[in-house]
């Protein structure tokens, strides 16, 4: 397959190399435009009151991968491979490996997950994946379920437009549990602001927010349920179905899908029969 690999972490990180390598290593043709650095929690941000620039990159990966490193943001790597960089599009875009994860609502900061929703806005499959810890090096077990995921869209396409957003955990491949497809769960921070003070006396900032793990989500499943109970869906499957953070709990590989479409259904059922005019009566 021709195959787009972006991530957030940037062009020389350990896990964009481990995964374009192992790729390119059974013969999937393979291009990387990834950030000269370091980018995470950037969203979808786009880079439009300064120019992009992009260099190849000529050693740390495979020979027949064509590599760019790009000024901009992982949504900018994606954008400028299909409309510059790029003769024809490729069949699926993937972004990652990520060091660290990306489950509940951290897919709305991180710039993993953005990069492949870009492919997704343009009309192509995309997978992000990520491993769930910042300190842990081996990105091998992930790289080789991207192997087998990439292997098994070839061969059966996802039925629609969509983002899997893929979370691997960081452990030994032999204490892996299994592979859970999730829903999105929720994951809520408190946000710490440190004060300093630099060398020249002028105060300063440092986000630090602590994750809280065990987050009641009985407020959201209810919200789910409305929604898939507005359109008369069978609930018993909704009912088993674990959240992408329970699964990794469990030390279950997750796959959950996403898309960019963020209307709640629910909402348009609670508001159809609102009266809202304008100007006011």
């Amino acid at each position: 397959m021709k195959l787009l690999i972006s991530n957030d972490d940037g062009v020389f990180s350990l896990g964009i190399r481990t995964l374009a390598n192992t790729l390119a290593a059974v013969g999937h043709e393979i291009t990387v435009v990834s950030p000269d650095r370091e980018r995470s929690a950037t969203g979808h941000g786009l880079t439009l009151h300064q120019p992009i620039r992009a260099e190849r990159v000529e050693s740390g990966f495979h020979p027949s991968i064509a590599a760019w490193a790009c000024s901009g943001t992982p949504s900018d790597c994606v954008k400028l491979a299909l409309g510059a960089l790029l003769d024809n599009p490729p069949e699926m875009v993937l972004s990652g490996i990520n060091h660290g994860s990306n489950l509940g609502t951290d897919v709305l900061y991180s710039g993993t997950v953005s990069a492949a929703m870009e492919g997704v806005i343009e009309g192509i499959p995309s997978v992000a994946f990520s491993l769930t810890s910042f300190t842990v090096k081996d990105f091998q077990p992930a790289a080789d379920f991207a192997q087998t995921l990439v292997s098994l869209l070839e061969k059966q396409p996802l039925p629609h437009l969509m983002l899997l957003n893929v979370n691997v955990p960081a452990v030994p491949a032999e204490k892996i549990a299994g592979v859970a497809v999730t829903r999105q769960g929720v994951r809520r921070y408190v946000d710490q602001f440190e004060k300093r003070v630099d060398p020249r006396g002028k105060t300063y900032y440092w986000l630090a927010g602590e994750l809280l793990e065990d987050v009641d989500e009985t407020e959201l499943a209810a919200i789910e349920l409305a929604k898939l109970e507005a359109f008369g869906s069978n609930l018993d499957w909704y009912h088993q179905t674990l959240t992408d953070v329970e699964a990794i709990r469990h030390n279950c590989i997750t796959v959950t899908p996403l898309q960019y479409n963020l209307t709640c259904a629910s909402g348009l059922v609670n508001l159809r029969d609102w009266h809202l005019n304008f100007p006011p009566s």
